[in-house]
């Protein structure tokens, strides 16, 4: 039997995501302001994974343009603004322009605002300071370990980002079943919130660059734990088709009438681009095994003629747009890392 070939079905979803780029604004038509950001840093993964350089202009097309809606890549959700930060350091990393990683560092340097005292520390969701919330301090802490691995002698980054951990850790953000939920009560306890898989992801990610910088396991060991029990839990099963008895990541807005939001259809493309990285640190084999049959089934079970991508995926095919595209290609660029 013919091995699937990841890297050509990640070219096909990539030419189908193109057909929504506006390079006059930057963005891309029918997802919101935070997915073109995820958009962006499916290009660049995909752009450094596989040398094709046909999507290479969009970086610096996006720096420019985008702009023009929001200075610096900032407005008042510190989480979007986190999302642009991360992936203008992919495009550092990619290109080398200096301009990106100094984009990323703005970004991070006016973030630190969001953070005070109520709760004991941890970051706002937005400016008017009414919530608390997982994404945006694993965003922070990711974004603080990920600078100072590019900021020789730096140790303001690092302190930001243990900092924000130890606040996290602490915080009840983790609940009991070892998953995250959403955030906060205004009485500071875990407002047992829905379980979204982009808050088991961006964890993931952050936790494996504080392993890099200090190399203390304990950041690994808690990083598989919440790995583990999404694996076991966030999935559906299918009987039957080509990834039958496979575990496939499910959104709980899926079942849901009316399906998931357009934010929502973002999240498990951003969990799949973190376990990738925590694969890379840790060789687990179910890790791989996983990102290949979530791959496999969205090409299999979850996309129509035109190489477009819905948000189930394991099927059927329900609808396109930039962010289920984008978010599908996330799992496809991984498993072609395996190639």
């Amino acid at each position: 039997m013919t091995e699937p070939d990841y890297r050509a079905y990640a070219k096909a979803g990539m030419s189908a995501l193109h057909q929504w780029y506006n390079p006059s604004t930057g963005q891309w038509k029918s997802a919101g302001w935070w997915n073109a950001a995820n958009a962006l840093t499916a290009v660049v993964a995909y752009t450094k994974l596989t040398g094709d350089t046909a999507y290479e202009g969009i970086i610096g097309t996006t720096f420019t343009a985008a702009q023009r809606q929001h200075a610096n890549f900032i407005n008042d959700y510190y989480d979007d603004n986190a999302w642009w930060a991360l992936a203008w350091i992919g495009a550092f990393d990619l290109t080398r322009n200096t301009r990106y990683l100094q984009a990323a560092k703005t970004i991070f340097s006016h973030n630190t605002a969001g953070w005070d005292d109520t709760c004991g520390g941890g970051l706002w969701w937005t400016t008017a300071k009414t919530y608390k919330n997982a994404i945006t301090n694993e965003l922070f802490l990711t974004l603080a370990a990920q600078l100072h691995l590019r900021t020789p002698g730096d140790s303001e980054y690092l302190t930001w980002a243990q900092r924000a951990w130890d606040w996290f850790n602490a915080s009840g953000l983790i609940g009991t079943t070892g998953l995250i939920n959403d955030g906060l009560t205004s009485a500071c306890q875990n407002n047992g919130g829905p379980i979204w898989t982009y808050n088991q992801g961006v964890i993931l990610g952050g936790l494996g660059a504080l392993f890099e910088i200090t190399g203390d396991r304990l950041y690994l060991e808690q990083a598989e734990i919440i790995a583990s029990v999404t694996l076991r839990t966030l999935i559906t099963t299918p009987s039957t088709g080509p990834q039958s008895g496979q575990a496939i990541l499910t959104e709980s807005c899926e079942a849901a009438f009316g399906g998931c939001s357009a934010d929502q259809v973002q999240f498990k493309g951003i969990f799949v681009r973190n376990l990738l990285d925590l694969w890379q640190r840790t060789s687990q084999p179910n890790y791989r095994a996983f990102i290949v049959a979530n791959a496999g089934s969205i090409w299999d079970n979850n996309k129509n003629a035109a190489n477009e991508f819905g948000a189930r995926w394991t099927g059927p095919f329900d609808q396109a747009d930039a962010a289920r595209q984008s978010s599908a290609l996330d799992s496809l660029i991984a498993a072609a890392a395996f190639g």
